[in-house]
């Protein structure tokens, strides 16, 4: 049985998207968020326009923050406590990713994650969108859109909600291959389960 789970969220500088630009993490344990975790990260990399639109940050705000490596030793033993979940889990998984690879970290060579809006698409089938802030309105969850730390805490929320609505997290476990970059096939597909919004 899983019993903590380590929600994260990525933003990223440029349309590459293999360095971050900041990060949050939330740590669920005894079904409630126990520990929170938000930093700037400093990229060593370009910014795109659309990115400093979409996020908020600027290549000024983040030229002080620490570098990835620097953050990693903080984060790593959170990251590797349990389960990894993230909405749009694919995206972060490859960011954390080629993050490690770009900086030549060696961390494992796959890592288990489930992911909150393929949840979402089967637990919550009638919603329009499955996207971040639509959950959210409909879960009545505060959410300061594309700010890691509110992100992440966000999805956290999300899963907790599902668990407490009797959803089965283990059919959406899927395992992220760290070197090849792309989810390993799963064995099979997560059926619609029993649940109701309480």
């Amino acid at each position: 049985m899983i019993n903590r789970y380590v929600a994260f969220d990525v933003e990223t500088p440029n349309y590459e998207n293999n360095r971050m630009s900041a990060i949050g993490v939330s740590v669920v344990e005894d079904g409630r968020i126990v520990d929170e975790f938000y930093s700037l990260v400093n990229p060593e990399a370009r910014f795109d326009r659309f990115n400093i639109q979409l996020t908020g940050i600027t290549p000024e705000a983040a030229a002080g923050a620490p570098t990835f490596p620097e953050l990693w030793r903080e984060l790593e033993p959170s990251l590797s406590s349990g389960l990894l979940i993230a909405h749009n889990a694919p995206f972060d998984m490859s960011v954390l990713a080629k993050c490690l690879l770009d900086y030549g970290i060696l961390w494992r060579s796959t890592a288990r994650y489930a992911c909150t809006c393929q949840m979402g698409r089967r637990l919550l089938p009638t919603l329009p969108n499955h996207k971040l802030n639509t959950l959210c309105d409909y879960l009545g969850l505060e959410l300061d859109h594309h700010h890691a730390g509110s992100d992440s805490g966000a999805c956290a929320e999300i899963l907790l909600h599902y668990l407490d609505n009797g959803a089965d997290i283990r059919p959406y476990i899927r395992t992220y291959d760290m070197l090849r970059l792309c989810t390993a096939r799963a064995s099979g597909t997560a059926g619609a389960l029993p649940y109701k919004k309480r």
